[in-house]
């Protein structure tokens, strides 16, 4: 009987039925919750789903940015080709224009020194708009010859002094900007 008591007056031994409810209750070891590791990742998982949706959209739309520069400066370029040399054309229509009125005048004119006045006006006029677009004549007497900008079409005597230079130009060569775009004809000295 004392033995009761004493288990009825210490606090920590329960009575058995109240360790067979506690054991009912207290859930073990696999049952014990653990935090939602499915909800975590889920959110995860939905997180990472959001981001790739995000990254696919700005991958589509830098994608259609680029189609549309591309064509974009392929018709630029494709203009540029064709209309590139609209402003020459235009300086060259007036110098057209003033040939045929030099040619009109030609039919009422008396004076051939007032004609050829007038032609080499149109001629200048020529030259200047040759000018304008970059284009020079390439300035080639007494020059030595050199075989990348000059074509020999003859070799011809020539004093010591003259020896490897061009002596005579048969056709004159230009130069657009500082590209060669008609190579000057030559006649060389030996």
């Amino acid at each position: 009987m004392k033995e009761n008591k004493k288990h009825k007056n210490d606090p920590h031994r329960k009575d058995p039925e109240e360790q067979i409810e506690q054991q009912k209750t207290t859930p073990t070891d696999d049952e014990t919750p653990t935090p939602e590791p499915k909800d975590e990742e889920e959110s995860r998982v939905d997180d990472l789903l959001d981001k790739y949706a995000e990254l696919q959209d700005s991958y589509l739309r830098l994608r259609a940015e680029f189609d549309n520069y591309k064509k974009r400066t392929l018709r630029e370029k494709s203009d540029l080709m064709k209309y590139g040399a609209e402003r020459t054309v235009v300086t060259m229509l007036d110098v057209l224009d003033d040939f045929d009125r030099a040619i009109e005048s030609m039919d009422q004119a008396t004076d051939v020194d007032a004609v050829k006045e007038g032609v080499l006006l149109v001629r200048d006029k020529f030259i200047s708009a040759l000018r304008s677009e970059g284009v020079h004549e390439m300035e080639v007497q007494g020059v030595d010859f050199d075989p990348e900008l000059h074509e020999a079409v003859a070799i011809s005597d020539g004093t010591e002094e003259q020896k490897g230079k061009i002596i005579d130009c048969v056709l004159k060569g230009y130069v657009l900007n500082d590209k060669v775009i008609r190579h000057p004809k030559v006649v060389v000295g030996k």
